[in-house]
């Protein structure tokens, strides 16, 4: 770029401090630049405000990548085999097609009557700021609408009726109340240079390799040519594990030595056991848990500890003692079993007259069994937050009054570059945008919920109740989101508050659920989006309506998609009613409907006390509360021990959040990458990992996602499947890790234990 803001700012600085900006020491380039230094390596402290960002172009493409985006995913997801198209193809796509736009458009000017305004509908050659707001819309489009997931199940499983308006508002107020918690918090989760978001260093870095003009180095390639070369090759790999040996995404070496015994499968197998052994040869695979390049370092050894405590320690430990009956369950699984070890048989608990439990009916059955991995999940989730609680008041907590000060005295904490070139080139967004918007939702979720009839079972107290844990978890979870890459969620705690207070009314809780969780979940979304804004210098307006749009048209499309599925195919989600060979079977539903059956029906109260088998785990809230006391300490008594500063306790409890659906070799996978880009290769290549590493993860991404794109709808829509032999299994080997082993349990196809 050229004539750019931030030039100027950055060359007195290096004649001030007389020494060169790419070797200043920390504490001058954290004056001049930004305090994190994969920022510094990766973001351009340069901005051209004249750049136009919300133009006519943008407007075309981003609403149509959103639609397409919403519609495909949602129409998939409720297949057997279900397709997700990430916006990285969104991304990849919209750039000849800006650039087409730009060649064929008129230049015209339009003036617009009575004002002074003007536009054109090619104001000149497309640039990275329309590229970044047109991947805002496909953000959007891609991103999900978890509250469908309630109207699918009422309609498809629960065989009931709901008023269309009310599942519209439902999917549109639990997408939108987030962002009156983001404009709360944005200040501290957007504006600080603390606060930096690591998973938008891939999208920059993509940005940056695409649309800047490099000279390439001899003997080496552009970002451009190294992301193009990558995603060559990735495209071409992915069809041999996606396609030809899926068996490639998890290979066990014990599993392939032992063939019949089911001891060294559990201990092998990499999907249904601890992983120990296993290895992947599939990137899908590596990043199933999330980007091991964009976490930081000291966020991997931290969430890998967790991960070793859990699997290799806490797990072996109860299951071969016999904790909990654990051995007539698998040691790892996320099913719901009966005391004799069967599959929990929902039907014998559920009174379809009255949609409550029935007592009668589950005090002559049985009560709630889990795998004691299954088991310790949910602990481990009461103790995450918790300790996310504690950790963000001693280690943030001095900061965040500092800046709530600040901000109701109108002060301005330090800014980096990227905060001062945004203060000084473009407006902000006024906080009554926010508050409005709140207002408005808020008041839209009350008739949801209050109106047609109250068929979503959630009263208006549970509706505030829901917003204020949605408010109160938004920023201590945001900044170590924000910080570490990992976002700890409130689904677990949100079952369990309303499952106690409101019991027996399975469509009260998910509901709750969804306007606790969603809503906490979205705003962090919003601010992780902003912040990429943020980096990029994108006008904060041209950002706020663009993400406002694009929730409100992908919401509107994702629940439009559903409802012509649910109305229009009959006996959808019951695959014993479905046709044979049908793939309308709705697998994520069905979890979806279970946990409905299991926090809404049964409840809490018959699981997590004393009526239960899990009253124990609610230890698990007051470890939490205290873990991170003593390391916080400890750092306070030796600070010259950095590394005891880089212990993050909520992350450790939290490692193992993931799983199910990821498996233990997603973990070893992810770790060994992780390990190896951002400790090793930050340390030793950190000239090469500043300009390759996210281009690199992009790329990889970016293969996958157009290969699975069009394998789906060139063969596998077509069920026609690669060639029969052993690595075609979408399997590790290891069909022994599930057994049980109490000896008074039988299942078909395990060898009976003595």
């Amino acid at each position: 770029m050229s004539g750019v803001n931030g030039e100027d700012e950055i060359a007195g600085t290096k004649e001030k401090h007389h020494t060169n900006y790419e070797t200043e020491d920390v504490d001058v380039v954290e004056e001049n630049d930004c305090p994190i230094e994969q920022v510094r390596l990766t973001v351009s402290p340069l901005d051209d405000p004249s750049l136009p960002a919300l133009t006519f172009r943008t407007w075309v493409i981003g609403l149509s990548s959103c639609i397409m985006l919403a519609f495909l995913n949602k129409f998939f997801d409720y297949r057997q085999n279900s397709l997700y198209i990430s916006s990285v193809t969104a991304q990849i796509v919209s750039l000849p097609l800006g650039k087409f736009m730009a060649r064929v458009l008129p230049t015209t000017k339009f003036k617009v009557p009575l004002t002074n305004w003007s536009f054109s509908f090619n104001p000149g050659p497309f640039n990275i700021k329309e590229h970044v707001l047109i991947t805002i819309f496909a953000n959007s489009g891609s991103g999900g609408v978890y509250a469908v997931h309630i109207v699918t199940i009422v309609r498809a499983f629960y065989h009931r009726q709901l008023h269309p308006v009310a599942a519209w508002l439902l999917a549109q107020t639990t997408q939108l109340l987030g962002y009156g918690w983001a404009g709360i918090f944005r200040n501290i989760l957007v504006d600080s240079p603390y606060m930096w978001w690591p998973d938008n260093m891939i999208a920059v870095s993509l940005f940056r390799a695409l649309h800047e003009k490099e000279v390439r180095p001899k003997g080496g390639l552009t970002r451009l040519q190294f992301f193009l070369v990558v995603f060559v090759s990735s495209f071409a790999y992915y069809i041999i594990p996606a396609y030809f040996a899926p068996s490639l995404s998890s290979i066990s070496i014990i599993c392939l030595i032992f063939k019949d015994k089911i001891f060294p499968q559990q201990l092998g197998s990499g999907l249904h056991g601890l992983g120990i052994g296993s290895f992947a040869l599939d990137w899908s695979t590596v990043g199933f848990i999330g980007s091991p390049i964009s976490t930081p370092g000291f966020a991997i050894i931290n969430r890998l500890f967790g991960f070793l405590l859990v699997m290799y320690v806490m797990t072996p430990l109860t299951y071969f003692r016999n904790v909990y009956n654990a051995k007539k369950y698998p040691i790892f699984s996320s099913t719901t079993f009966d005391a004799d070890g069967k599959h929990y048989n929902i039907s014998r608990v559920l009174n379809d007259a009255t949609f409550n439990l029935d007592l009668p009916g589950y005090d002559g059955y049985s009560k709630l069994y889990l795998s004691v991995f299954f088991a310790f999940t949910y602990g481990l989730g009461f103790a995450s937050l918790t300790a996310t609680i504690t950790h963000v008041s001693l280690y943030h907590g001095k900061k965040i009054l500092e800046l709530w000060r600040k901000a109701r005295n109108n002060l301005q904490d330090k800014l980096d570059i990227h905060g001062r070139l945004m203060k000084k080139n473009y407006e902000s967004v006024p906080n009554w945008w926010f508050y409005i918007i709140l207002g408005v939702v808020f008041l839209l979720s009350l008739w949801a919920c209050e109106g047609f009839g109250k068929q979503l079972q959630l009263p208006w107290w549970g509706l505030i109740m829901a917003c204020a844990m949605a408010m109160f978890f938004t920023l201590p979870i945001g900044i170590i989101q924000a910080t570490t890459n990992h976002q700890i969620g409130l689904n677990i705690i949100t079952e369990m508050v309303i499952g106690y207070i409101y019991p027996g009314r399975p469509l009260a809780n998910v509901s709750f659920k969804t306007y606790g969780y969603i809503s906490m979940s979205q705003a962090l979304s919003f601010l992780s989006d902003f912040k990429l804004g943020h980096y990029m210098k994108i006008p904060p307006k041209s950002m706020f309506i663009a993400q406002l749009v694009g929730t409100m048209v992908a919401s509107s499309v994702y629940f439009g998609t559903a409802w012509w599925l649910l109305t229009s195919i009959e006996n959808i989600c019951d695959p014993s009613l479905l046709p044979d060979g049908s793939p309308w079977t709705c697998p994520n539903d069905e979890v979806f409907y279970n946990a409905s059956i299991i926090w809404g029906v049964i409840g809490p109260l018959r699981m997590f006390t004393s009526m239960g088998v899990y009253g124990a785990m609610n230890w698990w809230f007051l470890a939490g509360l205290v873990a991170p006391i003593p390391t916080y300490i400890l750092g306070r008594k030796y600070p010259e021990k950095k590394w005891i500063r880089l212990i993050n306790v909520p992350l450790i409890m939290s490692a193992t959040m993931s799983m199910p659906p990821a498996r233990a070799v997603n973990y070893i996978m992810w770790g060994i990458a992780g390990i190896y880009f951002n400790i090793y290769l930050f340390r030793v290549q950190k000239k090469w990992w500043a300009r390759h590493a996210y281009v690199l993860d992009a790329a990889l991404n970016a293969g996958i996602a157009f290969l699975a794109v069009l394998l789906f709808f060139t063969l596998q829509s077509r069920d026609i499947v690669g060639p029969a032999w052993w690595g075609l299994d979408a399997d590790d080997h290891c069909p022994l890790a599930t057994c049980p082993t109490d000896p008074g349990v039988v299942v078909k196809g395990c060898p009976v234990m003595h």
